[in-house]
């Protein structure tokens, strides 16, 4: 069955960027259809199961004032409904997980719950129509312009015909693009196109970073809680590419940013210091012991032994897969990628049951307890696989390592935009990646967002609204995480009902200083910055 509906904006992808960008609109009352392929909401914070990356400013300042509403909602939320102890009730800035990568680790369910409460009121008013289990198959164009998207249920089997005068783009991989013929790029640009140090000599669009499908675990002392023994186990227990310093199934690892081997180990439930330390701010002894790096759920914060064990998300160096892309590909290649990524993750959670050396001598964790609760799956994987990079417009401005690399900029800091429409902070963090490259690591300055990045260099009403906007392999590694994905959404979302309500093209905003300036307007007015204050010391 094929059915029709007509609503003033397309938002597929339920992503942050995606979330955002419906909300953004729907305030100032445009009819959102919002479509997610799974059935949670929030992309890598949700179903992905990845703990925030932020900047070490976050409570401060650098975020929209509606991300901040989801980083405190999720604080209220545990202080509402979790027995947690006076001392981490007390705690202005509590981190459920008391991770080391984020000073606001979590519970995807948690996380989850809030994103439904802050876009539940657009749902009643009907401004925000959700459809999840639906993928896009196809679309119309006319004179540049995307006139209609057909959505499949992949439920039902049916399709939705959805038209609309302005289509975001905000998918995991940038679907939309080809369907379109948007013009796009993927992988490694060149330095003949780019001009970036980090960049290779020839172009490289199939070498794209590493994907990682996470999981949850907590452990249960004296208990065994061993899988079964994973079909590509015998594959993935040597697995070594030619730059990791022995086998990927194991505790040695580069670093990040010198590359020098680490040896890392997993201490389930340590009794370490709750009352938290800056982001990065551990003893090498705690910065190797991975059980912390992206905890979600810290048992002591809570009263009576409510929890007897920590909740740890898995999301570690071992499991980076990098055998092939999952886009760009034919189906039966990026099936058979996305299946040896789950692999890959099953079989390390093996080898930590059954082989991995303990400190006592003894070899194995059999307690180590998949939670396929906490990730709301049968199988105890995520609902979806972390998708680092995606394809990216081929934009009227494009993003490039000179313009935020700490090296090159100096004291000057990242380049200014006239048309700035937010901000953002993370290292060039490029993982492994598929074309056989190491972790690529460059420290970067806080940074704008250009609206010039948001638009692509002929379509007229698509626009980006996640991690496919213009930037670069290169630059695609500080613009990909929680907080810019954030902004990047809500900034498309709030141009999208600008450009209706005043009766322009996104293009004519930005070449028009009078509609770009009311624009920005509207997006300070919404709390969002889109200038960092004078900072030094970065």
């Amino acid at each position: 069955m094929n059915r029709e509906l007509q609503v003033d904006l397309v938002v597929v992808g339920g992503g942050l960027g995606g979330v955002a960008a419906a909300i953004a609109a729907a305030r100032r009352g445009t009819r959102v259809l919002l479509s997610e392929p799974t059935d949670w909401l929030g992309g890598q914070l949700t179903a992905q199961a990845v703990p925030p990356d932020e900047h070490r400013w976050i409570e401060q300042f650098g975020c929209t004032a509606s991300y901040r509403e989801l980083r405190d909602g999720i604080r209220d939320y545990y202080r509402r409904w979790y027995p947690l102890t006076s001392a981490a009730r007390d705690q202005r800035a509590l981190n459920p997980g008391s991770a080391r990568v984020s000073p606001i680790s979590s519970e995807p369910r948690v996380a989850l719950a809030v994103l439904e409460a802050m876009i539940a009121p657009h749902r009643s008013a009907g401004r925000i129509d959700v459809r999840f289990h639906h993928l896009p198959v196809s679309v119309t164009v006319d004179a540049d312009r995307v006139t209609s998207v057909s959505l499949l249920d992949t439920e039902t089997g049916d399709e939705l015909t959805v038209t609309a005068p302005y289509v975001l783009d905000a998918t995991e991989t940038g679907d939309l693009l080809p369907l379109t013929d948007t013009e796009y790029v993927t992988g490694f640009e060149s330095q003949a196109d780019t001009g970036e140090p980090s960049a290779p000599a020839e172009r490289q669009p199939m070498n794209m970073q590493a994907i990682t499908w996470c999981f949850a675990v907590d452990h249960v002392d004296g208990e065994d809680h061993t899988i079964d023994k994973p079909e590509e186990y015998a594959f993935w227990r040597d697995y070594q590419p030619p730059y990791w310093p022995g086998p990927m199934l194991g505790m040695a690892a580069p670093h990040p940013i010198t590359l020098e081997t680490r040896h890392r180990i997993v201490t389930p439930n340590p009794d370490d210091d709750l009352a938290g330390l800056p982001v990065g701010r551990r003893s090498v002894a705690d910065r190797d012991d991975l059980w912390t790096f992206r905890r979600v759920l810290a048992y002591p914060h809570f009263t009576g032994g409510f929890f007897t064990s920590d909740i740890s998300v898995v999301n570690w160096p071992m499991i980076d897969y990098v055998e092939g892309p999952v886009f760009e590909v034919d189906a039966d290649e990026a099936a058979r990628h996305l299946e040896g990524a789950r692999q890959m993750s099953l079989s390390f959670l093996y080898w930590m049951q059954t082989e991995m050396p303990r400190a006592d001598g003894g070899t194995g964790l059999p307690g180590l307890r998949l939670r396929p609760d906490v990730v709301g799956t049968r199988d105890g994987l995520a609902k979806a696989p972390y998708i680092r990079e995606s394809r990216r417009i081929k934009a009227e401005y494009t993003i490039v390592e000179q313009d935020v690399s700490l090296a090159i900029r100096g004291e000057k800091g990242a380049k200014t935009y006239h048309d700035s429409v937010g901000i953002g902070m993370y290292r060039l963090d490029l993982h492994p990646s598929t074309g056989g490259d190491n972790y690529i690591d460059v420290a970067s300055a806080p940074f704008q967002i250009p609206l010039g990045a948001l638009l692509p260099v002929r379509m007229k009403n698509l626009l980006p609204a996640a991690k496919n906007i213009g930037t670069t392999h290169i630059t695609n590694g500080c613009y990909r995480l929680h907080p810019p994905e954030w902004n990047i959404g809500e900034s498309a979302g709030t141009l999208a009902a600008y450009c209706l309500e005043h009766r322009v093209t996104p293009h004519q905003v930005r070449a028009d200083e009078r509609h770009l300036a009311q624009y920005q307007k509207c997006l300070t007015s919404a709390g969002i910055e889109l200038a960092w204050p004078s900072i030094r010391g970065y």
